[in-house]
């Protein structure tokens, strides 16, 4: 059911939580619309500087006024959350991370639309706790391997990394640059805000360095287990993805028990961003259907 409610914004919606990771207190933020009925929990990449508000901030308000509690969850060592070292898989730390948090704010089932990282942690939470997850809706991600057909790693992977290790902003607009397909779509206002958020927090860039050389495949191909997961599917890709091969979205749809795919043209690993108005649309009717 379709509603207006008041225009939501990320400091009205700022909440925290604490859970144990680890035998280890850890504190996540999230943002929480509150009201609502189903919920639909949204989880953010892995780019420097990233959070849930600033990768869904085209979504949130439309997922609200369509009647769902919207969830952002800031992943440990990223944004508003908790600082940590991963030495092991990242999807798993995150899918654990996602449980602590539904399990603190007494949400037993929801939802789950992720991208990139986020697309990975909502397969291997998936794969953990079946009976959790409502649907999922997956982009720019859900499992690692090697691309059969695109060199590895792809430019944008590598001019992530070369953004951790040395975060400017001459390094965030080759990196941004790439990462949609249309970058006259990218303000200066939108660079600052990115680079204010990444220094803010250097002890997170510092940490997914420490991480990826203490466990470079943070992000493992879970191919194999895909059989395994039974929830309802949307893949959603973008044709243009220099970051993520299109071909692992058809491995995905070859792989998941239900699953269907749509790929946007002139797209690039932002498809919520990039084509929020359809990506809303398609991805809601999918969700009530």
């Amino acid at each position: 059911m379709t509603q207006t409610i008041s225009p939501l914004t990320e400091a009205a919606t700022s909440r925290y939580v604490r859970i144990t990771e680890n035998g280890q207190p850890l504190r996540l933020h999230y943002n929480d619309t509150g009201a609502g009925g189903e919920a639909v929990i949204m989880l953010h990449g892995s780019g420097p500087g990233a959070s849930g508000w600033a990768n869904f901030h085209r979504n949130v308000q439309p997922f609200a006024d369509a009647g769902y509690r919207v969830i952002l969850l800031d992943f440990p060592g990223w944004s508003k959350s908790d600082a940590i070292v991963c030495a092991g898989s990242r999807s798993d730390l995150n899918a654990r991370a996602l449980a602590g948090l539904m399990d603190a704010i007494g949400l037993e089932r929801a939802h789950l639309v992720g991208n990139s990282m986020g697309a990975h942690s909502a397969v291997a939470f998936a794969l953990a706790h079946p009976a959790r997850v409502g649907r999922l809706v997956l982009m720019g991600g859900g499992t690692g391997g090697v691309s059969p057909v695109v060199p590895m790693p792809t430019e944008g992977i590598k001019l992530i990394g070369a953004l951790y290790r040395d975060p400017t902003i001459e390094n965030l607009k080759r990196m941004m640059n790439v990462f949609v397909y249309d970058a006259a779509s990218l303000t200066e206002e939108l660079f600052q805000a990115r680079l204010d958020n990444m220094l803010s927090r250097r002890d997170h860039l510092e940490n997914f360095v420490k991480s990826s050389q203490a466990h470079p495949r943070q992000f493992p191909d879970v191919g194999a287990r895909l059989g395994e997961v039974a929830a309802r599917t949307l893949v959603i890709w973008g044709r243009d993805d220099r970051f993520v091969p299109m071909d692992t979205g058809l491995r995905l749809l070859a792989g998941l028990q239900d699953a269907e795919l749509h790929v946007f043209s002139r797209c690039g690993h932002w498809a919520q961003w990039e084509h929020a108005q359809k990506f809303n649309r398609m991805v809601l009717d999918f969700l009530a259907a």
